[in-house]
């Protein structure tokens, strides 16, 4: 990925509102959204006892917790203060999540449970592929701009959703297909390890936002490694 150039100065206290505002309005989006994700997707994954299915559905859950996070840390007078925790918060629902589907995953693999076709599962894998990186687009612009790591790392949790949905998609698909019932768990855990790593990098502060000041003598030579795009 081609690097891109950092800002050298910090966003104007005008325009600090403006992201702000903005930041919000996403944060919004994605509560909305993902409210509604995770009770289509809990509910169609109990029914056929879909572990990939139930994961995404928390996954959904989760996303909302982080989200709230940030909208908490956004609604004080210093939203910077609040960094830290915010990013805790995501770390650890991250982790939770991991968790969570491993056990399922491992479980479902030594019985040999099946799962069944969900046809509202393809159809809500699909409109998420859809949907997701829009919104994970919009609000990483945006927290880099401001230089907010928790905003960044709350996209790169909407980021997330994309890669599950075409992993959900690609394990229902193939399950609905040929009939292979180890590809559902399979995809779960393909999860549980994508959301280790980013519970890892929300605890570290890894979220590759961009800083409020650069240095003045090489700002030609800055660059954004950012891993989410």
């Amino acid at each position: 990925m081609a690097a891109t150039a950092l800002p050298t100065t910090p966003p104007s206290t005008a325009r600090r509102a403006v992201l702000t505002r903005r930041i919000r309005l996403f944060v919004a989006a994605t509560v909305t959204y993902n409210v509604v994700e995770a009770i289509i997707a809990i509910t169609a994954g109990a029914r056929a006892s879909s572990t990939a299915l139930i994961g995404f559905g928390l996954d959904s859950v989760i996303e909302v917790s982080s989200a709230a996070a940030v909208a908490w840390q956004f609604s004080g007078v210093d939203p910077e203060r609040r960094e830290r925790a915010a990013l805790r918060v995501i770390a650890v629902s991250f982790y939770a999540l991991a968790a969570y589907v491993t056990v399922e995953s491992v479980h479902a693999l030594i019985d040999g449970d099946q799962a069944g076709h969900s046809t509202v599962g393809l159809a809500l894998a699909a409109v998420s592929l859809a949907v997701m990186p829009l919104l994970s687009a919009a609000q990483r612009r945006a927290g880099r701009e401001l230089g907010s790591a928790s905003a960044v790392a709350d996209s790169r949790q909407t980021l997330l959703c994309t890669y599950l949905s075409a992993v959900l998609l690609a394990g229902l698909a193939v399950n609905s297909l040929f009939g292979w019932w180890w590809a559902d768990p399979a995809a779960a855990l393909v999860i549980a390890a994508v959301a280790v790593k980013e519970g890892r990098d929300a605890w570290r502060g890894d979220t590759c936002c961009a800083p409020t000041t650069a240095p003045a003598t090489s700002p030609a030579t800055a660059t954004d490694d950012c891993c989410c795009g």
